[in-house]
């Protein structure tokens, strides 16, 4: 599957607050939840977090599933898409500002939960000057992947690879997205407190360019779950 993350701020005059409530509960499920060829699709609101890396235009992260290109480019034609999702967009975000990864995404800890909607740590990462793709995605795998594992609380947690495609006419701004899950805000506080967090940014900075590593806290809300929607339709 592609998994597609598109994280969004308010258009000038529009509060944060506002913003979220209509990606939510109207343009998510008026609009954009009616493109038949999405397969999953959440919303995550910004929650306030502080974190000296954290994005601060954003206000909320979308993260969609399609099967392939194919139905990804079909999506991009139907009329639900041009006529409704993106005609839509001008009255609530400043699209001119949205940011776009399109992922290869791999589970590394998949969520037992198909009911809890999760607090979610998201980390936009860039392999450092000079290293290879390859070793990047291997060395965010294992070494560091297993530092992430050590969290108390985790319950989810899932790297999207910048698809390879993306790279045949240059660089992606990114080559992953990290995402951790954790039960509630409290949990996630309880599992980074200062010490375990010096130890994931060590182990960020082994493996990533530390200028341009950046960090995103959201709280999902699932418009279509894994399994309620398939075939494209």
């Amino acid at each position: 599957m592609i998994h597609q993350f598109i994280f969004a701020g308010p258009k000038p005059g529009l509060s944060a607050e506002a913003f979220q409530c209509y990606w939510v509960h109207f343009h998510a499920v008026d609009y954009a939840a009616r493109i038949p060829q999405i397969r999953q699709y959440l919303v995550a609101p910004r929650l306030r977090y502080p974190c000296k890396r954290e994005v601060p235009f954003f206000e909320g992260v979308a993260e969609i599933w399609v099967a392939n290109e194919e139905e990804q480019i079909a999506s991009f034609r139907s009329p639900e898409f041009l006529q409704g999702a993106r005609a839509d967009e001008p009255r609530w975000a400043a699209f001119w500002q949205t940011f776009v990864h399109e992922a290869e995404s791999v589970v590394i800890r998949e969520s037992v939960s198909s009911t809890t909607e999760f607090t979610k740590f998201y980390s936009f990462l860039k392999r450092q000057p000079g290293t290879d793709l390859d070793e990047f995605r291997r060395l965010l795998l294992k070494a560091h992947g297993e530092t992430v594992l050590a969290l108390p609380g985790l319950q989810g947690y899932l790297i999207g690879f910048a698809r390879r495609g993306l790279y045949g006419l240059g660089e992606p701004r990114f080559d992953a997205i990290e995402v951790w899950s954790f039960e509630d805000l409290e949990k996630m506080r309880e599992a980074l407190v200062p010490e375990r967090l010096e130890a994931v940014e060590e182990s960020w900075r082994s493996v990533a360019d530390d200028r341009y590593l950046f960090t995103f806290v959201g709280r999902e809300n699932w418009i279509i779950r894994p399994g309620e929607r398939s075939g494209g339709a």
